[in-house]
């Protein structure tokens, strides 16, 4: 019974998995969303970004790039894929207090936790969440739906 069971489970890990496989020249890329600053790129591997549930995508910010200070409702996960991200916790953007991460770095943003960021040459990152995504600037007047 506990062997039928393991592969059952191993079988749904494989079928869950080929489902969402995509290599990277493959990816559909167009604008981010308006929630994220101008100039960022959006390729959804999986899920649905906009709705309740496990989704992973691919952002790509050009260098110089800033997201202000801000949280999110849910846990964030971000690996720097490539370029750099500079990721600091606080309530404003202070690029003096920081941590930078390069290719292979990662970051975990805990649900409601302020942070800010920025890439000095550009990055791609992965970014993996439950949705629907969100970003809750702590200035409302930072927030480019608002602009």
């Amino acid at each position: 019974m506990l062997k039928t069971t393991v592969a059952f489970c191993i079988g749904l890990a494989f079928a869950s998995a080929a489902q969402a496989q995509v290599n990277s020249q493959d990816l559909k890329w167009g604008p981010a969303p308006a929630m994220f600053p101008k100039g960022a790129t959006i390729a959804v591997l999986s899920g649905d970004p906009a709705k309740a549930g496990l989704t992973t995508v691919r952002i790509t910010v050009p260098a110089g790039y800033q997201v202000p200070a801000h949280h999110h409702p849910t846990t964030e996960y971000v690996t720097v894929l490539s370029g750099d991200l500079h990721l600091g916790m606080g309530d404003k953007l202070d690029m003096t207090k920081a941590a930078a991460l390069a290719a292979g770095g990662f970051a975990e943003a805990p649900a409601g936790m302020n942070h800010y960021a920025w890439s000095q040459d550009g990055a791609v990152l992965q970014i993996h969440a439950q949705g629907p995504l969100d970003i809750v600037y702590v200035n409302p007047m930072d927030d480019p739906r608002k602009k």
